[in-house]
């Protein structure tokens, strides 16, 4: 047998790593996509999302603000309103989106599950 040293070992990229500790949360990609064609207010981004909570919504998207790819607004009013946007950084996101869509079109377009044609 093959002796394999620490150097053979894969490393998964820290780039990737980043990525999915944010994009790997549940909701956050929704959210963003929710986002993506404009700025939307706090109730209307709840009611586009079906099951998520207040609370979850609420600290998804001051996650997104730290990290620099969403802003809070609020509107003067009355009423008060808080709406949420893209900045550049969440607008770049747009292509990897898209073609996570078509992606998902093409292999799980069978209720999530890979085509049987795809598994080989």
């Amino acid at each position: 047998m093959a002796e394999h040293g620490e150097a053979m070992c894969r490393q998964v990229d820290g780039k990737m790593t980043r990525v999915f500790e944010l994009f790997g949360k549940r909701w956050t990609g929704l959210i963003v996509a929710t986002l993506m064609p404009g700025p939307v207010h706090f109730a209307d981004l709840r009611r586009a999302i079906p099951g998520i909570s207040e609370r979850m919504l609420s600290d998804r998207l001051m996650e997104l603000a730290s990290t620099g790819l969403v802003v809070r607004e609020v509107d003067a009013g009355p009423p008060l309103r808080v709406s949420y946007r893209l900045t550049e950084a969440g607008l770049a996101m747009d292509p990897a989106l898209k073609e996570l869509g078509r992606w998902a079109e093409t292999y799980l377009a069978d209720g999530g599950q890979c085509p049987e044609r795809f598994r080989k």
